[in-house]
Formats: structure tokens, C-alpha cells, sequence
């Protein structure tokens, strides 16, 4: 039978649900530059004070670097709304933001929005992992694998080498590099994004010292670098994920049932720009992060997806291989 507008959304509940969003992906100027005042402004003040304690007392340095450590990881949120068009309505804005933003956080805007499109198109597909991902294999693969594949697979998927040196390599080194089949866009990006760093560690150097400088943002790097890292394992690297081959998938379906929603303490919600509300965001990814949390209060679907507690996050890390067979995430010797 033939569905009409009138009953049309009772077939259908998704288009209740789009409709009942869209409200949220629209950007609000003032929300948006208040939004970069309240992160810029104090990331750059930290940075002056971080300076001055190195003569008043580490202990001291050590926790304002912490805390500007935090302070990049919101950057680096903007950064990514940035990219995908959500933060302005103004694109030539959204991409002069971002890209400066990317600089600050050592990532090139081009090739690491080319790379995140993808990984939206692909998340929780079977079929087409491999790009800006978890490299993660099922239990079927791993147990065909031969011993070197298993080792390297092995290697990866510990915890002090995917987050403690990972972290380092990604920002540093892998960000820094072009490789085949990037456009000529993010190939120039990239060498751009480069050149800015090379001034800025110039400049810096000069006014501060080298050496001060290198210990200063290294240190901010890495605990930010770790923390994003964590945060991007969690949205899909979790007890209650699912995976599934490419004729069952559907972004809706991998936004709700392989995207997290992780439950943050209200300081650490506001640090990481509400990106635990993971689930929300693959739905429409054209929602400021800013609206995120109006939008999982006043729609009740988001809440049916069960959050991912901290206890339950350092369990995740045990989860190494994906079960086809029981449909669940499992350790190396099989157990969930």
C-alpha cells in the first residue's frame, strides 16, 4: 500500500526523529565566538602563566599544564566542527577557524577532515574499515592470521602503545606526513600546516627559549594527544557496540548501536565539548557541539542507548577482537 504524508511518519519513526533535530544544526553566532573567546583566550593565558611558574614552583607548572592540556582537547572539538561545517553557517569561516585551530593542535585541517568523512561513512562497516579508525579485526580473522600478523595486531591493541606512544606518533609525525592518494588540496594543506609550526616553534624558540618551549608544548601535546585518543577509542571501541557487514549497514543504525554515548562529570563534559554525546553526533553531524546536550535532554531516543561508564571504559580495553558469531566484542582468549 501506498504511504501517504499523513501516515508517512508512523512507518517511518526516523523522519519524527530527523525533524525533531534539525532545530539543533543550526549555528549560533554568538554561541560559537563566545565558544572560541572561553577556550582561546585561556588557552593563550595558561600558556603565559605555564611560562612564569617554571620560577615559582613545578608543582605548579605541572597543573597549569594540565589544565591548558584540557583547554587543547576544546580546541581540537572546534576544530572538528569546524570541519564538518557545523560551527558557522559561513564555510569560507568554518575552514579559516579550523584551520587555525588545527595548527594549534599539530593536525592539518584537509587531510584529517578528508580522513574523519570517511571514517563517518564507514564507522562500524565490516566491509571498509581501515581508514581513520581503530584497526580492529574479527575473531576469525585473527585465528587465520599468521604469527607475525598476530604479534603486530598484539602490539597495537596495547593500551601503552595505542594511547602512550600512538598519542606522540600521530600528532608528531603521522600529521606531518603526506601520503598516495591525497588531493592536491590536502598535500599543499599539509606543507602549510608545517610551515606555520616551523614559525611557531621559531618565534616561540626566540622569545622563551628552544629548549623551555619544546618541554612546555610537548607536555600539553601529550596529554592532550592521550586524552583525544581515549575519547576517539570510546566511541566505538565498547562492551555494547556493534558491528556489521556492509548489506546491514546504515548510518543510522551505527549511530545509535555502534557510537557511544559516554556519561562525563559535568567539568569533563564541558572540557571535551560534549563529544560523549558520540551517538547524537554521528546521527547529524551538523550539530554544534554546543547544542549536543539540549538535543539528548529533549529527545527521548538518545537516552535509551546505555552510557559508557569510566569503570566500564578501562573494562573496554580488554575487548580486542569482534565476534561475529555472538555479535559481541571480545578478549584474545574469546571471553566478553
Amino acid at each position: 500500500m501506498k504511504t501517504t504524508e499523513k501516515d508517512e511518519p508512523a512507518a517511518n519513526p526516523w523522519l519524527v526523529i530527523n525533524k525533531n533535530i534539525e532545530k539543533y544544526q543550526r549555528p549560533s553566532i554568538e554561541r560559537s565566538i563566545w565558544q572560541i573567546a572561553n577556550t582561546f583566550i585561556p588557552y593563550v593565558g595558561l600558556w603565559i602563566l605555564i611560562v612564569y611558574s617554571l620560577s615559582v614552583s613545578y608543582w605548579l607548572t605541572a597543573f597549569l599544564i594540565l589544565l591548558a592540556a584540557g583547554f587543547l582537547v576544546r580546541l581540537f572539538i572546534i576544530f572538528h566542527d569546524c570541519g564538518h561545517g557545523s560551527y558557522f553557517k559561513s564555510q569560507r569561516l568554518n575552514r579559516i577557524v579550523g584551520m587555525f585551530f588545527g595548527i594549534l593542535a599539530f593536525t592539518p585541517y584537509d587531510k584529517w577532515h578528508n580522513q574523519h568523512m570517511r571514517h563517518h561513512g564507514s564507522v562500524g562497516n565490516l566491509d571498509k574499515r581501515g581508514v581513520g579508525d581503530v584497526w580492529t579485526m574479527t575473531k576469525e580473522e585473527y585465528l587465520s592470521s599468521n604469527k607475525w600478523n598476530r604479534l603486530k595486531y598484539r602490539i597495537y591493541r596495547n593500551p601503552l602503545v595505542l594511547f602512550g606512544i600512538g598519542s606522540l606518533y600521530v600528532f608528531l609525525i603521522q600529521n606531518r606526513l603526506t601520503q598516495s592518494g591525497m588531493t592536491r588540496k590536502e598535500i599543499v594543506n599539509v606543507w602549510l600546516t608545517n610551515a606555520a609550526l616551523s614559525i611557531l616553534f621559531l618565534v616561540m624558540g626566540l622569545t622563551i627559549g628552544f629548549g623551555t618551549f619544546v618541554i612546555i608544548q610537548l607536555s600539553i601535546l601529550y596529554i592532550a594527544a592521550i586524552s583525544g585518543l581515549w575519547l576517539f577509542y570510546l566511541q566505538h571501541q565498547y562492551e555494547e557496540v556493534n558491528w556489521f557487514r556492509n548489506k546491514d549497514w546504515n548510518y543510522r543504525k551505527v549511530a545509535l548501536e555502534g557510537s557511544s554515548f559516554v556519561k562525563f562529570p559535568k567539568l569533563l563534559q564541558w572540557f571535551s565539548g560534549n563529544i560523549g554525546f558520540h551517538h547524537i553526533h554521528h546521527l547529524n553531524s551538523r550539530i554544534p557541539n554546543y547544542y549536543l546536550n539540549n538535543c539528548f535532554r529533549e529527545n527521548t531516543v538518545f537516552n535509551e542507548v546505555k552510557p559508557v561508564t569510566f569503570l566500564m571504559s578501562l573494562r573496554s580495553l580488554k575487548l580486542r577482537l569482534w565476534d561475529e558469531q555472538i555479535q559481541k566484542m571480545v578478549t584474545f582468549s574469546g571471553r566478553h
